[in-house]
This record gives structure tokens, sequence and C-alpha cells, in this order.
């Protein structure tokens, strides 16, 4: 019976028959993969835990493989977390791999969890939203507050001034008591390509002190000398309450003296007089400046020379385009390239050497810039030999006067 079935007729009946059921089964394969959505790297999809074992847990993604989350996934996974998962339970994933060399799906259910944290805290920094969050931690800058999963930091400068008039006087230590309590907070700013989230205490909670920082800033002018006091300090400066109202002493303004870091010339609680540089009422920003209030080291260096005349000098580094000499204490000139011999060079170095002392002529002070010029191979020019000999007379009629 069977093999009447499938006896050839004489017409190629059996070999189209074999060709109908291939391309029927083909179809079906392909209608069954249309129906697979496949998983791409960077996708976030909402999975079903099939499996929880100590070393890994399985969960399906609606493609032909499970995946998994192991290794390192897996132990990134809060203790507690893990322990309420179920078998059955949906949960968000992030796709790391689309396929490993078993076949499996590598799934990272923080990468997920932290990726739909991002979008929520913009979602709240867009519509200008108050967040109750949880102080997880603390540094020298500030506080470090928990947001929906997130690590946000809330520098000193922005916490309430309550909070910050309150812990002044505090130890080093002031913060750790309060790790585990809550605190309502802003967002602003976020940069989560460097999984940065800054909040601020002060704009959620609007103080009355907000109208005294207002009359501050109506009564204070550019140039006007004020007594305040520190109340934090960043990297980039320190900031310094006068009357109610902080103002911004930049790191350039703090000294005339080169320093990396504020903290080299400024403590918190200090009192210090600022000058008022510039106020923004718009943005309510005020700009400091310490060193202001004292003349240029600079100036009163440079004042005692002037351009042809001729100075000793040590030789303190070599640039491809000059050498730098010491010519008093920290006062530095830079004698040129083309300012070291009557004959082309390649580099300092053929003429000189650091550590060298060497007579040289100043041929430029520029005060605006702070920048001296000085010259190797004019201490012989003929152009300054009336200079010369005015100074060799004036300093032999100083040595008969003595």
């Amino acid at each position: 019976m069977l093999d009447d079935q499938i006896r050839p007729n004489g017409h190629g009946g059996l070999e189209e028959s074999v060709n109908e059921n291939h391309e029927t089964m083909e179809s079906l394969m392909r209608s069954e993969d249309a129906g697979l959505e496949f998983p791409n790297q960077g996708e976030i999809r909402t999975g079903v835990i099939a499996i929880i074992s100590p070393s890994q847990i399985l969960v399906s993604i609606g493609s032909k493989s499970e995946g998994v989350i192991t290794g390192k996934e897996l132990e990134s996974i809060p203790q507690d977390v893990r322990n309420a998962f179920k078998v059955g339970q949906e949960i968000p994933v992030y796709i790391k791999d689309p396929e490993d060399e078993d076949g499996n799906v590598i799934l990272s259910f923080t990468r997920a969890r932290e990726s739909m944290s991002w979008e929520v805290v913009e979602a709240l920094q867009a519509k200008d939203s108050v967040i109750n969050g949880k102080i997880d931690g603390y540094n020298k800058g500030g506080l470090i507050v928990l947001i929906e999963g997130l690590r946000g930091f809330v520098p000193s400068s922005q916490l309430s001034f309550n909070r910050r008039s309150s812990m002044q006087n505090e130890s080093p230590d002031k913060w750790q008591k309060l790790i585990g309590e809550t605190m309502d907070v802003k967002i602003i700013e976020i940069d989560r390509a460097r999984r940065r989230l800054i909040l601020s205490e002060k704009a959620a909670n609007p103080e009355p002190r907000q109208s005294v920082k207002d009359k501050v800033l109506e009564d204070i002018n550019e140039g006007d000398v004020l007594t305040g006091k520190v109340t934090s300090i960043a990297d980039f400066g320190a900031f310094v309450n006068i009357n109610g109202a902080d103002g911004l002493v930049h790191l350039s303004e703090i000294s005339w003296d080169r320093i990396k870091h504020p903290s080299e010339a400024l403590e918190v609680g200090q009192e210090v007089k600022v000058k008022v540089l510039n106020v923004d009422k718009t943005k309510k920003r005020i700009g400091l400046s310490i060193r202001a209030l004292s003349s240029d080291p600079w100036e009163s260096k440079v004042a005692q020379y002037s351009v042809g005349q001729l100075v000793e000098g040590e030789i303190t580094r070599l640039t491809k385009y000059g050498a730098f000499a010491r010519i008093d204490g920290d006062l530095e000139g830079l004698i040129f390239i083309s300012e070291m011999s009557e004959n082309r060079i390649g580099h300092p170095k053929e003429i000189v050497k650091e550590g060298e002392k060497l007579t040289l002529r100043i041929i430029k002070i520029d005060e605006e810039q702070k920048k001296i010029g000085l010259s190797l191979r004019k201490v012989d020019s003929g152009a300054f030999a009336d200079l010369d000999m005015k100074a060799l007379t004036a300093e032999l009629n100083q040595e008969d006067e003595e």
C-alpha cells in the first residue's frame, strides 16, 4: 500500500512530492523563525526566570537559546535581591553577548536595572522633581546619596544652609552620623557616559535665607572688599559665605603663588577678606578674589629691571624653542632659540645646558603677560654700548661713595 503511494507515475510524481514536502518544511521553519526576535547586543528585554542555581540563573527571553546570568554578572546582584528571585518571575535583562561558545545568550540584570534607573532620573530631572534619597556615604567634598539605585553626589556647597551651619564646627567625620538618613534633593547634572549624577539639597529646599541672598546680591558691587568665611572647598576653588550668600573664589584667584589645590592655602571655617570681582544677579553668582587684595609680587620683583640691562641668569630648563633662565629667586625669563647665537642652531642644547650660569641681556618686559625676554647673542651687541657704559659708570660711582 505504501509502495503504491510512493511509486513513480512516470511523470515525476515522486520527485514533485518530495520537493513539495521539502518546501513545506522550509516554509514552516521560516515562519517559526519569523516569530522570534533574536537578541542584539546592548538590547534590554524582559525575561522570565527559568532555573535558579548557586552558579547561574537561566532566563527565558523569547529566543531559541535561554539567556544566562553567571560569573561576575551574578555576583554583582545584591544578595538580598538574588534571594528574592523566584522561578517564573519577570526581570529586566541586558544583552551582553548574543551567543557565547556554548550557544547561550549572556545577560546582565545589573546593567539592565542601571540603564532603566538612568532613564528614570533623566525623567525626574526633566520634571524638576524633588526626590527623597538615602545617604549612603561621604567624602571630603560632600555626601553620597542613593537615587533609584544610582549613587548621586551632593557637594558640600549644595547642602542646605541649615545643614551646613549645624555641621560647621563638627569633627572631620561629621558626615558619618548622617549615613542611613534620607534627604530631599533635586538633580542638577546628569552625565550618563561618565556615570555622573550631581544632586542638590539646597535646590530642593528653598529656604528663607534665599531672600537674604537676594538682598546681598542687590547690595554688593564689583570692587567691594568684604569679610567672609570659607564654607566648602572643591578642586576648582573655595566657596566663601559673605553676609548669607556664597561666592566663589576660583583657584586662580586664591594666591599669587602657584597652588594645585585650594586646601594648600585655605581651610573650611577660615575667615578671609575678599574682593568682589563680579556679580551675576540673574544666575545669582558672585565671583570673589583673595589675591586681588595684595600686590602682585611679580610686579615688585620686575620693577628693578629694565630693557637692555645685563643680568646673571641660571638655565633652569630647555625646550625645543628656547631655554628658561632664573634671574631672581622664582623670577624667570625666556631665551628664544633665535636669541642664543648669530648662527642657526637646531636645539638650545647646542649652546646651553641646565644649571649653567650666564650673563644675559633683557630685551623685553611684558607686564601684562608677566613675561621677560632674554638674549645671549645680544650680550656684546653694539646697540647697547651706551647703555652698558652708563650702567658701568653708575656702578663705579656707587663703589666710590661706599
